[in-house]
């Protein structure tokens, strides 16, 4: 076999560095390709929530704010309470915020502001409540934080004025998927102290099933959320842990999404073959939309105030004032006689 000259063996190294720089630069390309993409999903579909302005929001007449009530030890373990002027047996709206189980505030404005403003002036008691967040606690353990803060705030809603009967939980994007978890199981809740309550709205969560979102291709923000244990993936699932003891549950979904309103459907079909009564409530809104305008007057706030009604007679008579006939479809699962 004739030896290789210098000349040729030299070219040969340089051609393979040349390859191997030139693949390097794919894989990282192709791993910065994948993250803009992934940011460009996350933004244009809105699984991302902004950091939201947070602080003092106007307080309807006469109402009064109960700041930081606490309900744990952890500087996060705390509560706003908005009660109306002159509360008595008054209905309780509790609301949880998102942000990626990582961040979010119960103070952010667009957690609140409308909300509270819409229902403290109808005579409605409005919890916005914290929670530990990653990497302090994980979202089982934010689940037991919600049903720590409920159950707190169950024993202290008749010396604010309100009825611990009439609690209705409400959450968006991840704090939806904290509270169809208590519904979903009430088991959990229960055991902490809480009582039962009337009913869930689930604002846009597009993880009322953990695994189908683990095992499909998902944000990297899941992966900080739920991690890479199966087991604890169903642990975490609402779907897997619908039981026959679930309360009545509304989910609003934003058909802009791929897996929103999907997974919200199989919750709802699945909930009906157990006989618990659950809604799906389609809106061509985005994810943020769904927060940010849910109590402007219209079709889709009639909708979500027709479920509340249907809750408890109490519930219908404050919202009786309201005008208005809701012309979106709310599919409707009930149980089987």
């Amino acid at each position: 076999m004739p030896p290789v000259d210098e000349p040729h063996r030299l070219f040969r190294a340089f051609s393979l560095a040349i390859v191997l720089i030139f693949m390097g630069q794919l894989a990282y390309a192709g791993s910065i390709r994948d993250r803009i993409m992934e940011r460009y999903i996350a933004e244009h579909s809105g699984n991302i929530e902004e950091d939201d302005a947070s602080g003092s929001v106007p307080l309807p007449a006469g109402a009064q704010l109960l700041r930081d009530v606490p309900y744990g030890k952890d500087e996060q373990q705390r509560m706003d309470v908005y009660l109306p002027r002159q509360a008595a047996g008054a209905p309780v709206i509790f609301m949880v915020h998102g942000g990626g189980w990582r961040r979010g505030d119960k103070s952010s404005k667009t957690v609140v502001e409308n909300k509270m403003t819409r229902w403290v002036s109808r005579g409605f008691i409005f919890i916005s409540t914290n929670y530990r967040l990653l990497p302090k606690a994980d979202p089982l353990q934010q689940a037991q934080d919600i049903a720590h803060a409920l159950a707190t705030a169950q024993d202290k809603a008749a010396s604010w004025g309100g009825d611990p009967t009439k609690f209705i939980l409400m959450g968006h994007s991840a704090g939806a998927h904290l509270v169809a978890l208590l519904t979903a199981s009430p088991t959990m809740a229960l055991r902490m102290g809480a009582r039962p309550w009337l009913g869930t709205i689930s604002l846009d969560s597009a993880t009322l099933d953990v695994v189908q979102t683990m095992e499909a291709r998902h944000l990297r923000l899941y992966d900080q959320a739920f991690g890479s244990d199966a087991s604890y993936w169903e642990k975490v699932s609402p779907y897997h842990a619908l039981a026959a003891n679930a309360f009545p549950f509304l989910a609003v979904c934003s058909t802009r999404r791929s897996d929103s309103c999907q997974q919200a459907h199989e919750f709802a079909a699945k909930a009906a073959s157990l006989k618990v009564r659950a809604s799906v409530l389609e809106q061509d809104l985005s994810h943020k939309e769904i927060n940010q305008q849910l109590s402007a007057a219209g079709a889709y706030t009639d909708a979500v105030e027709s479920f509340m009604g249907s809750l408890d007679a109490s519930v219908m008579r404050k919202l009786a004032n309201q005008s208005g006939t809701s012309n979106l479809t709310v599919h409707s699962i009930q149980p089987q006689p």
